[in-house]
C-alpha cells in the first residue's frame, strides 16, 4: 500500500504482530485435537475474551520512500517477499483489542465482509498483482454471497456517513434522494476534489502490459526461505519444519515428485533439504 501526507508520498508495509507471543503444537498434537475438538482454536479465543483476557495486536509500519521502489535491488511489490527491517524499521503505531464476543455469530461474524479496496482517503494500493486482482475479486465475492447491498448490513456500514452514487438494488434499506448522478444541477452530490484529491494512483513508465514481474539482481524464489530457515528459525522450529514436510511427503507421493521436492527444499538450504530426504527415506 502507500500513504500520502504532507505532499509526499511512500509505500508502506502494515504487521499486526501479537502481544501474547508465539506458541506451536506438534503434527501430532495438532492432529489430535482436531480429531477430538474441531473448534479448539475458536474456543480458546472466545473463552480468552469472556474472561477479560483481552488478546491485542501492536500496529508497525515499514516505510520506503516512494522513489526508493523503483531501483531497489528485489521487487518490493512481490508478496513472497518481506522487506529487511535493517532497510526500513518497524515503526510502531497502535494496538487493535479484542474486548467484546460476538452476541449473534451470523450478524457479526458471517455477514461481515472484509476486502482490501476499502481505504480511507490517504491511503492506496501498491502494484502488487496480487492485490490487484482482490481488490475486485473480494469486493465481487460478497455482492455475490450477500447482496449488491452489502455495505447497508450494520456490521459493514461505516460509522459515519458515507455519500455515493449508489441507488436501488436486492436489500436496499438506506433511503436515498435524487440526483444520484454527478455532475448534476439538482443540487446533488458532487465529488469534493480539493479534500479528497485523486492521487490513488502510481507513477509508471513504459508499457503496461500483463505479464510477469521484470526480475531484478536479488529477484529469486530461494533467498529469503533459506535466510528464514537458517537465521530466523532456531533448532525446534526447524525440527518441525522437518517433521511435518516429511509427514507430508511421505503418504503415498511418488518418486519422481519427491525428488523434485528433495530438489526444492536443498535449493532453500542444502542442510534442511538432505534431512527431510532422509527423513522419508527412513520412514
Amino acid at each position: 500500500m502507500w500513504v500520502s501526507a504532507a505532499g509526499r508520498r511512500s509505500w508502506v508495509k502494515y504487521h499486526f504482530k501479537t502481544d501474547q507471543g508465539i506458541e506451536c503444537l506438534t503434527q501430532s498434537e495438532a492432529d489430535r485435537l482436531a480429531g477430538e475438538d474441531g473448534d479448539y482454536h475458536t474456543r480458546d479465543l472466545y473463552d480468552a475474551i469472556a474472561r477479560g483476557e483481552h488478546p491485542s495486536w501492536t500496529l508497525h509500519m515499514q516505510i520506503m520512500p516512494f522513489e526508493e521502489a523503483e531501483t531497489y535491488r528485489f521487487n518490493p511489490f512481490d508478496l513472497t517477499k518481506v522487506w529487511p527491517h535493517g532497510d526500513y524499521p518497524l515503526i510502531k503505531v497502535g494496538r487493535m483489542t479484542l474486548d467484546r464476543n460476538p452476541t449473534d455469530y451470523h450478524t457479526e461474524i458471517e455477514q461481515a465482509a472484509f476486502e482490501p479496496n476499502n481505504l480511507v482517503p490517504g491511503i492506496g494500493s501498491s502494484p502488487d498483482k496480487m492485490l490487484l486482482g482482490r481488490l475486485f475479486a473480494y469486493s465481487d465475492a460478497h455482492r455475490a454471497r450477500m447482496g449488491v447491498n452489502y455495505r447497508q448490513i450494520p456490521v459493514n456500514r461505516p460509522k459515519s456517513p458515507v455519500h455515493s452514487y449508489s441507488k436501488d438494488g436486492a436489500m436496499r434499506v438506506q433511503n436515498i434522494s435524487d440526483p444520484v448522478y454527478a455532475p448534476n444541477s439538482k443540487g446533488g452530490p458532487a465529488a469534493d476534489g480539493e479534500r479528497y484529491p485523486q492521487t490513488e494512483t502510481w507513477e509508471a513508465s513504459g508499457r503496461l502490459i500483463r505479464a510477469a514481474y521484470t526480475l531484478r539482481k536479488d529477484d529469486d524464489d530461494y533467498g529469503q526461505a533459506g535466510t528464514l530457515v537458517r537465521d530466523v528459525m532456531d533448532d525446534a522450529q526447524r525440527d518441525r519444519l522437518v517433521s511435518n514436510v516429511v509427514g507430508h511427503l511421505k503418504n503415498g507421493v511418488s518418486n519422481p515428485v519427491l525428488e523434485r521436492a528433495f530438489d526444492y527444499w536443498r535449493k532453500i538450504d542444502p542442510s534442511i533439504g538432505d534431512r527431510i530426504a532422509k527423513g522419508v527415506k527412513d520412514a
